[in-house]
């Protein structure tokens, strides 16, 4: 089954609105005949993508690992559990249960009376985390990026952030981005530090209409500024769970949110935030005038901290990563 994961992130970035999903088929040796996996957004599923490779169907009688629910209904391309059943397997292991209703294909197995198991289900659903949230909430999922210093800031009091972080996990920002739909930042941010944040579709919230247009932003990819003439506003402030709602209607299914401290403490305190990516410099401003990371609410007690789980850190160049997932309240 972690044969199947590996598998599947092969598709990341490239096949949303779909699941990433990896396939292992082994013969009724217990070898391994074939694998495959969605690699793209229309082109075959990862039980297609495996199956379609044998030559004299050396899965009858033996076991295919998929680590999603083979789907049952016609999409981009047929049912995949119809070409499983097909092969005559005698067992199926599954990661886990698709969470589209639309979606029969366990019973199509049993009824077909293939053996299926589950394993690894926790893992399954974290690999497709992504999609179990825009199939249930109908929303992107929101990935929080910030850089600071080891005392949690991000500039001056004056504003000077060029560079806290090393030109390596400034090269591993470009490469992540690569893996969302979209890039979202502030006004302020884009009034600021003028970047270009390079990637096919960019979101820019801009209650009211401060950004200049020939800013860099704006020379690349296609935009979607929010304003108040476009978006519901809520205490003076644009309604963030409008604009992620607006843009999952336009098709983006992942969000990779960089800005300043007081956007990115909104999210935070709304609840709008799935993860948070925080890269961490060797560094102390030792200022309490400089400006923080995450700036959006008034907490008097610690037991009122909002709580993250680490799931992975690794050192790049001189730096931190911590990637976090947001626990619930």
């Amino acid at each position: 089954m972690r044969m199947c994961f590996a598998l599947a992130k092969r598709g990341k970035g490239k096949v949303a609105p779909n699941p990433l999903v990896g396939c292992v088929v082994l013969d009724k040796h217990g070898n391994i005949v074939s694998k495959g996996y969605h690699k793209k957004y229309g082109k075959n599923h990862a039980e297609r993508d495996a199956l379609l490779k044998l030559k004299n169907n050396e899965a009858e009688g033996g076991t295919i690992y998929v680590n999603l629910e083979p789907c049952s209904h016609f999409g981009k391309t047929p049912p995949c559990v119809d070409l499983v059943i097909e092969h005559k397997p005698k067992r199926v292991v599954i990661g886990m249960k698709d969470v589209n209703p639309k979606v029969n294909g366990i019973a199509k197995l049993k009824e077909a009376k293939i053996q299926v198991d589950f394993v690894l289900s926790d893992e399954a659903e974290f690999l497709n985390r992504v999609f179990i949230k825009n199939m249930t909430q109908k929303l992107p999922y929101v990935v929080l990026k910030t850089a600071s210093t080891l005392d949690g800031k991000i500039a001056t009091s004056s504003g000077d952030s060029k560079w806290i972080t090393s030109a390596q996990a400034r090269a591993e920002v470009y490469r992540m981005r690569k893996e969302f739909d979209c890039i979202l930042t502030s006004s302020n941010t884009v009034i600021t530090d003028n970047p270009t944040m390079e990637h096919r579709f960019k979101c820019v919230l801009d209650t009211n209409m401060r950004t200049n247009k020939n800013a860099k932003i704006f020379q690349q990819g296609n935009i979607y500024v929010a304003t108040k003439e476009n978006t519901p506003v809520k205490n003076g402030r644009l309604d963030i769970r409008a604009v992620l709602s607006e843009l999952y209607n336009r098709g983006v299914y992942s969000v990779f949110v960089e800005c300043g401290g007081t956007l990115a403490g909104s999210i935070l305190k709304e609840g709008l935030a799935d993860e948070v990516y925080q890269f961490i410099a060797p560094k102390l401003l030792n200022d309490n005038n400089g400006l923080s990371c995450f700036n959006g609410d008034n907490v008097s007690k610690i037991s009122d901290c909002i709580k993250l789980d680490i799931y992975e850190y690794k050192k790049i160049g001189a730096d931190m990563l911590l990637k976090m997932r947001l626990l619930q309240k």
